[in-house]
């Protein structure tokens, strides 16, 4: 074998063997990563840190308590650490004999977002909007809280007041009362347009709510509707099974949507009854970044089960089920233990139902891009207005109404299901 044969076997197994090293370093530290004894360890060296040299002496209970909500903090923003006041409140019903806002919450960027107002809700009445941001709730800044504790601040004896600021891209942050008051959604709304297309909006995806859209859907067959559009822009709560009976109104049979356990476990798979079937004409599906839980079941069923378009925004992404876990000094761990997923076992959360075809609301395109957030006080749309500033504004819903723009995504669906249909070769 000649010199440079031989050079280069050296340096490829000198390569090889730096390969194995330093695969089995980064390996070990994933695994270090990974491991509950490693991490408890470095926790039981930062609560020595604390014990032993903090200036003044630590209340243990508060360093407990905080640490508790920063390890379910890190987790998603419906996993959370309950005080034991809290834990007997959740018990009993957080929200027996309070009222709220009317507007469904998350967070994005350690930040409060309203993935949408309730229609016709305290929210919405003064002015909140589909993905702003909730940056105080009275002087308590949100970005401090879990999301549990903000619901918390929100809600209170119907007919109070609740003051929240706002961050909405295009404008000053915005000082909003609202009133709180009992919450109830609009009941499914009905039209038919021209070309014998029946619009069905839906509010809600509560308890019930399928049966009053088969109702619905039955009655605009009557009045000649041959073609569908599904409405559920702005539908962010509901259950999940509300949300699959609501599908199987359309699509007769397959898989419309799974419960997703730890290691993406399948734990349920939920499949469409023929029997429940009540519409198998053409049909499309509008859904906007308001668009949450439930209703993405459906409009994921459409897509997968390649019943009709999906026209709009991308959903915002949520779906998902906690459990209370009780701790040994009556706090509690309120901890995400399944998650909503379409008929293929894509998690809803994080990632959202893209719709097939996509049309942007004009005069909604520079609302805030949840992804431009980061939680920093230096984001340029949380900088607070300069002293003297004094252009901070009411929502423009408090001022004299102006002409709605047009719907271009309904314009969309119902341009796309009036398209001739495709001629087929002669053979």
């Amino acid at each position: 074998m000649s010199f440079r044969s031989k050079f280069l076997v050296v340096v490829f197994s000198a390569t090889l063997a730096l390969y194995a090293v330093v695969g089995g370093l980064i390996y070990t530290r994933a695994q270090q990563q990974n491991d509950p004894g490693a991490q408890l360890r470095i926790f039981e060296s930062v609560l020595q840190h604390i014990h032993d040299d903090y200036v003044d002496e630590p209340d243990l209970n508060k360093v407990r308590a905080g640490a508790l909500r920063g390890l379910a903090y890190g987790l998603d923003p419906y996993s959370t650490y309950l005080t034991v006041d809290q834990v007997r409140d959740f018990r009993v019903g957080l929200d027996k004999g309070q009222a709220g806002i009317g507007a469904e919450l998350s967070q994005v960027a350690s930040y409060l977002y309203v993935i949408a107002p309730v229609k016709g809700g305290p929210a919405e009445q003064a002015g909140v909007q589909a993905g702003d941001i909730i940056e105080y709730i009275d002087n308590k800044a949100t970005r401090d809280i879990s999301l549990y504790d903000a619901r918390q601040l929100l809600n209170g004896p119907s007919g109070t007041e609740v003051k929240v600021r706002i961050l909405r891209s295009g404008t000053r942050p915005l000082t909003v009362s609202i009133k709180r008051a009992p919450v109830q959604a609009p009941g499914v709304e009905t039209r038919v347009e021209a070309a014998k297309v029946g619009v069905v909006r839906i509010n809600s995806l509560s308890e019930g709510e399928a049966a009053i859209v088969q109702k619905r859907v039955q009655e605009l067959q009557k009045q000649g509707a041959q073609k569908l559009v599904l409405d559920l822009r702005g539908v962010a709560g509901g259950s999940l099974a509300e949300g699959v009976r609501v599908a199987n109104l359309f699509i007769k049979d397959g898989a419309l949507a799974q419960t997703i356990g730890r290691g993406n476990k399948s734990l349920k798979t939920f499949t469409a009854d023929p029997k429940l079937a009540i519409f198998d004409g053409p049909a499309a599906v509008l859904i906007d970044r308001g668009t949450a839980g439930a209703a993405e079941v459906v409009a994921s069923a459409f897509i997968e089960r390649k019943r009709g378009e999906v026209v709009g925004e991308k959903s915002f992404g949520a779906g998902a089920e906690q459990q209370l876990f009780p701790l040994r000094n009556g706090d509690g761990l309120l901890l995400t233990t399944v998650k909503w997923a379409s008929s293929a076992g894509k998690s809803f959360i994080g990632s959202g139902v893209a719709p097939t075809v996509e049309v942007k609301r004009p005069e909604l395109a520079a609302a805030i891009d949840p992804d431009d957030l980061t939680g920093n006080d230096d984001d340029a749309i949380a900088q607070p207005a300069q002293p003297g500033d004094r252009r901070e504004v009411a929502p423009e819903a408090t001022t004299a109404p102006k002409q709605q723009p047009e719907d271009t995504q309904l314009k969309k669906a119902l341009e796309l299901l009036n398209k001739p249909a495709p001629q087929q070769k002669a053979a």
